[in-house]
């Protein structure tokens, strides 16, 4: 699937506030405040990873898969940043991370704790969850590049972001110690 996309790239938040949604222009502030560098392209919406492979071209990135799941019971939330590419099974993240059962949880919880849309899911909606109620799960691959790619709360941009900023300075600000670990695959 394509998108239409304007190559340009951008350093920084959009020059004008016009056509921004409120938790896009947070992100920005949040990334601003915390003296973050980082690059923007702007796109049509792309709520899957293969419609992001232009975007992945154009900013020398690869697309972080960031997946919202919950444990059976609804009770524990968990937020998983993975390479795009690398398939996912619910088995072995239930495996890593020692519970009998993860599903995807329901757009009203991704709202409720993280303030996103589906779609648009991200590690910046962290900023979203005062009470802490998403655990960060990370798998290690992820931590292999140097700069990781995001939306920053609306799936209509990418940014991108180095990884050691997001570890060292975005994390610890917004409250934030991730989970690192080995994720199995099937090819």
């Amino acid at each position: 699937m394509s998108v239409r996309i304007d190559p340009t790239v951008y350093t920084g938040r959009p020059a004008s506030p016009d056509g921004r949604s409120d938790a896009e222009l947070r992100a920005y502030n949040l990334l601003d405040g915390l003296g973050i560098d980082y690059l923007r392209l702007d796109h049509e919406h792309t709520d899957t990873i293969e419609a992001c492979h232009e975007v992945e071209a154009i900013l020398g990135i690869r697309i972080c898969k960031n997946l919202f799941l919950r444990n059976r019971q609804g009770t524990e939330h968990y937020l998983l940043m993975m390479p795009g590419d690398k398939p996912f099974k619910t088995k072995f993240l239930s495996k890593a991370l020692g519970i009998s059962r993860l599903s995807f949880a329901p757009p009203e919880e991704l709202f409720e704790y993280l303030g996103l849309r589906p779609g648009s899911v991200t590690v910046l909606g962290l900023m979203n969850d005062a009470q802490r109620h998403v655990q960060l799960v990370i798998d290690r691959a992820v931590l292999d590049d140097e700069y990781i790619g995001c939306h920053p709360c609306e799936s209509t941009s990418s940014l991108r972001i180095r990884t050691g900023d997001l570890l060292q300075k975005i994390l610890p600000a917004m409250g934030f110690e991730p989970r690192v670990i080995e994720l199995e695959y099937e090819d």
